[in-house]
């Protein structure tokens, strides 16, 4: 007789996405009844909702080792590995613009408060800032941290009539960090998700 199937253990939410400086300071990570009781520190920052949830991509690339002797790879070696995660905002916000941009300069060009004008200009090109980007499911049972990340590709804003609604889109391409050595880390709380 066939075993039974172990019923999934499904992710079916969106999750919290964070922004924070290089070298911030990780969460602690405390798990009490399977899952995290702890807040993200200080310095990282939401990014608000987004229209579709967001993707994240890793790829690792091997490449066969051939001999004329035989048909077969002897060896596989991996080549390159690649990672991203991507997301468009819905928090129509220059400062979530200037994270899409790595950077830029906001400069208050007049009045305070109520009748501030501020300004964003994108980063000179070479200046771009890199920056860590956090997950977290709404279930509270897994996080991810990217530790060294840049921002590529279009950012293309469609400003629509409701029920659309103008979104500011990135793709974060995940580079080594000096500390770790490698570019993320995932965490589970509890034992389901292991």
């Amino acid at each position: 007789m066939p075993g039974t199937t172990a019923t999934p253990s499904l992710l079916t939410d969106a999750g919290r996405l964070f922004w924070a400086p290089l070298a911030s300071t990780l969460p602690t990570n405390t798990v009490v009844a399977s899952k995290f009781t702890d807040s993200w520190p200080v310095a990282w920052l939401s990014l608000g909702a987004t229209d579709d949830g967001s993707e994240f991509t890793y790829e690792v690339k091997v490449e066969p080792v051939k001999s004329a002797e035989f048909f077969d790879p002897i060896k596989y070696f991996t080549t390159e590995r690649m990672g991203s995660i991507a997301f468009a905002m819905q928090n129509f916000a220059l400062k979530n613009y200037s994270y899409a941009l790595n950077g830029g300069a906001y400069t208050v060009v007049s009045g305070a408060t109520t009748t501030q004008l501020t300004s964003l200009t994108p980063p000179v090109p070479g200046a771009e800032v890199r920056a860590m980007i956090g997950w977290e499911s709404l279930d509270e049972t897994m996080r991810i941290v990217m530790f060294q990340t840049i921002s590529s590709g279009s950012i293309k804003s469609k400003f629509a009539k409701a029920p659309n609604t103008a979104l500011i889109p990135a793709e974060f391409n995940f580079e080594i960090p000096v500390s770790p050595t490698y570019p993320w880390i995932m965490w589970v709380a509890g034992q389901a998700r292991i």
